[in-house]
């Protein structure tokens, strides 16, 4: 192999170099702060905590390094929970006809659902909304995508607004909404 035996002994008291030793710490580093950040962070922003930390590397350097342990960042959040099959729903009027303007409070309220990630899961969150102040009137939050759901949200607007004629609640017909409940 053309190996001087000088150089060869050389390699065997000291096989690692300085380079190799200092991308070893900087790896468990990398590795410390990507689990800190629950598995999320890429290559820039740990790059960042690094900086911080007062470590001398490149970003490129990091991005390296990631790359060659096989740690990535966490990107997008997957797919929402969406419920599946089931009997189609009557379609209700549209009873607001788009006039979202209101003149006078408890006249018109709408309502709709989204999807929170959290570390233990997702939460669904149903928000009651009246046209004429914009407040939130009612909410309800829970694990599940049920029509008790928006239930207990229109429920809380009722408790607390009290109105005193009909309301129009204004949704997306979605099968919470449109349910038998």
């Amino acid at each position: 192999m053309r190996v001087h035996p000088s150089g060869y002994y050389g390699w065997l008291k000291q096989p690692h170099s300085e380079r190799h030793k200092q991308n070893q710490r900087l790896t468990g580093l990398i590795k410390q702060y990507w689990l800190e950040s629950d598995c999320v962070y890429g290559y820039r922003k740990i790059y960042h905590d690094l900086r911080d930390m007062d470590e001398a590397c490149g970003v490129n350097r990091v991005g390296r390094l990631m790359k060659k342990e096989g740690i990535k960042a966490q990107v997008g959040y997957g797919k929402c929970p969406r419920p599946k099959g089931g009997a189609s729903s009557v379609v209700a009027p549209n009873k607001l006809n788009r006039q979202f303007d209101q003149q006078q409070p408890n006249q018109a309220w709408v309502t709709d659902i989204t999807y929170i990630r959290t570390h233990e899961g997702w939460l669904f969150l149903a928000v009651v909304i009246d046209l004429f102040s914009r407040q939130v009137v009612g909410w309800s939050m829970q694990p599940r995508m049920q029509s008790d759901l928006v239930l207990k949200a229109l429920l809380a607007a009722v408790w607390r607004r009290k109105p005193m004629d009909k309301v129009i609640v204004h949704s997306d017909q979605g099968s919470q909404y449109s349910s038998y409940e």
